[in-house]
């Protein structure tokens, strides 16, 4: 034995291997610990009567000011004494940070070399991956592109309007001069307006023998009509002829959009010039207020309206035939809105997982059948299966 050292005998199986220099603990030395299999501390043991004390140990001349200590146990789960021991633990209660986590795997790996790659499955795979590549391909057009959605509900949508509808005329009258020529008003307010001249203009055709009349005016939100007729001239034609066509009558704001197809302009090209010269035409008009709404809230009111019409032959209270064109109107109390939206993120994602997801599960359940009866067919085939 080395540098003095010497072997004390321990209680509960322990053997201590001690080098001393300078003393068990003054003279620069330390407190001998000691211990037990399976324990941090133990109880000061009782020096055998044969055997010197600790303090007559001989110095080392290798070293000096301390104490070297080797202590081993046969028991399990002893560790090395060190000063930290005593707030660490043993090593064996230490783990690894995340060493419990993939306990949390929902997505289980399978090895390779436990796959079994078949010609069916190549196929499906390929015929998978077409149609999950054409779906996403739908849904992203339909993502991109503005929906317009439609509704219906009771109210006045242009309250600002003060009760006033715009309306935009433009006839032409091949047979008739334009001094003939008037636009008259009326509705159930008591308005009774003949020959209305203003935002109205007269271009004459045909060398002057016919008139095509363009007009923008305002009529009240309630029953009423506008008509177009000789009733303002000066001195009455003998025989009017009231063969006309119709290029555009609109209300309200003009709106054009691809998305809506509406009857904003029902009238427009209705063509009368093979029609009885003295006869009366009746367009009954059913309008409906519409509003359209774009992408950034901004709302634009305009008027739908459905027309039935009838043609006649008035004579006046003196027995003269007197025609006209009459445009005799009612509002709806149904509002239409059109609104322009698209189609959300969220909403577009959950439906690419759901493809994605839906198209590859039922892939698999049909790989897994295929493959399975297979396997069965080549086992009955061996004559292996009963």
């Amino acid at each position: 034995m080395g540098c003095a050292e010497r072997h004390f005998p321990a209680a509960g199986g322990e053997r201590r291997v001690s080098g001393a220099v300078g003393g068990p603990r003054g003279r620069g030395g330390r407190r001998r610990r000691w211990q037990r299999a399976g324990t941090h501390a133990a109880p000061r043991p009782t020096w055998p009567a044969a055997l010197p004390p600790p303090a007559a140990a001989a110095r080392c001349p290798l070293t000096s000011g301390g104490v070297s200590e080797i202590r081993t146990s046969p028991a399990a789960g002893s560790f090395m004494d060190h000063p930290m021991d005593h707030f660490l633990g043993p090593p064996s209660t230490f783990s690894k940070p995340y060493e419990g986590t993939p306990l949390f795997d929902i997505y289980r790996k399978v090895p390779k070399d436990l796959t079994q790659p078949t010609y069916t499955g190549a196929i499906i795979s390929i015929c998978c991956c077409l149609f999950i590549l054409f779906l996403f391909l739908s849904e992203l057009t339909g993502f991109i592109t503005t929906e317009v959605v439609n509704e219906l509900y009771v109210d006045d949508p242009d309250k600002d309007s003060g009760g006033k509808i715009d309306v935009s005329l433009n006839i032409s009258l091949p047979n008739l001069h334009c001094e003939l020529v008037g636009l008259d008003i009326q509705d159930e307010m008591g308005r009774h307006e003949v020959g209305h001249i203003d935002n109205s203009m007269k271009i004459p055709l045909n060398n002057g023998a016919g008139c095509r009349f363009e007009g923008q005016f305002s009529i009240n939100k309630v029953p009423g009509n506008f008509h177009v007729s000789t009733h303002s001239a000066t001195a009455q034609p003998q025989n009017p002829d009231m063969t006309h066509v119709i290029h555009k009558l609109s209300f309200g704001d003009t709106l054009q959009v691809q998305n809506v197809h509406g009857a904003f302009n029902a009238l427009g090209g209705a063509d009368r010039l093979t029609s009885n010269p003295l006869a009366s035409h009746d367009y009954i008009l059913k309008i409906v207020p519409t509003v359209y709404e774009d992408k950034s809230g901004k709302q634009r009111y305009s008027y739908q309206y459905t027309v039935a019409n009838k043609e006649y032959v008035a004579y006046s209270h003196t027995g003269r035939i007197i025609p006209a064109i009459w445009f005799r109107y009612d509002l709806s109390p149904i509002t239409v809105k059109y609104t322009e939206r698209r189609q959300p993120l969220y909403r577009f994602i959950t439906t690419i997982c759901a493809i994605i997801g839906g198209t590859f599960t039922v892939a698999g359940i049909l790989d897994s059948c295929i493959f399975t009866a297979s396997e069965a067919w080549k086992k009955i085939q061996l004559g292996k299966m009963h």
